[in-house]
């Protein structure tokens, strides 16, 4: 099954006002919504030299049978697998109040590769369990710089953790990123939304 990817085509609705003090419009581009049984939530159009950040907004992405919530880049080709080096960190809670912690999650780098890159990475698959959280890709059509992007996500672990991850990174390649897939890493998207946003510069 699908999802409902839903395009702002015209780019001319949709606008929020930026608040982040410099200026700028954020326009809503497209929305995937799941249908309930969606292998990936893919953004295949819309990401182009129009804006020089876009924005992800991840709301409450349910899982089928819980796992890892995943991200990657198409960087030209058909296939999501441009090559990445990334960093990560987390802070958590235990709902009874153990085990706090604030750590460096090194299992979760990558170096230079084409592997997906975990952003949520053990969503629980009860009926109130998600993850929610924002993904920033910045100048995704420059042909001469590296592709950043940040990531910041919180997800309702399936041993009952909030888990507050902070994820760094580039897409290392000179061609254009022009497409962006979330999956979990080996069931469907069960319930949710991811609407994609473009920023202005003025």
């Amino acid at each position: 099954m699908t999802g409902i990817i839903s395009d702002n085509v015209g780019r001319t609705s949709g606008l929020i006002k930026s608040a982040g003090g410099g200026g700028g419009t954020w326009t809503l581009i497209s929305t995937f919504t799941s249908d309930g049984s969606d292998a990936t939530a893919t953004f295949d159009s819309g990401i182009d030299s129009t804006y020089p950040i876009y924005l992800f907004k991840i709301i409450n992405i349910h899982p089928e049978t819980g796992g890892a919530f995943n991200v990657n880049f198409r960087d030209g080709s058909t296939a999501y697998d441009a090559t990445k080096t990334t960093t990560s960190f987390q802070a958590q809670i235990e709902e009874t109040g153990s085990y706090g912690s604030l750590a460096y999650s090194g299992s979760w780098d990558l170096q230079q590769s084409t592997a997906v890159q975990g952003i949520a990475p053990d969503v629980g698959n009860g009926n109130d369990e998600s993850c929610s959280g924002f993904l920033w890709l910045f100048d995704p059509s420059s042909t001469v710089s590296v592709k950043h992007f940040l990531i910041r996500m919180n997800q309702y672990h399936g041993a009952d953790f909030s888990q507050d991850w902070h994820i760094g990174g580039y897409c290392n390649c000179t061609a254009a990123i022009d497409g962006v897939q979330f999956s979990f890493a080996s069931d469907d998207i069960q319930g949710g939304k991811i609407k994609m946003y473009g920023l202005s510069d003025s």
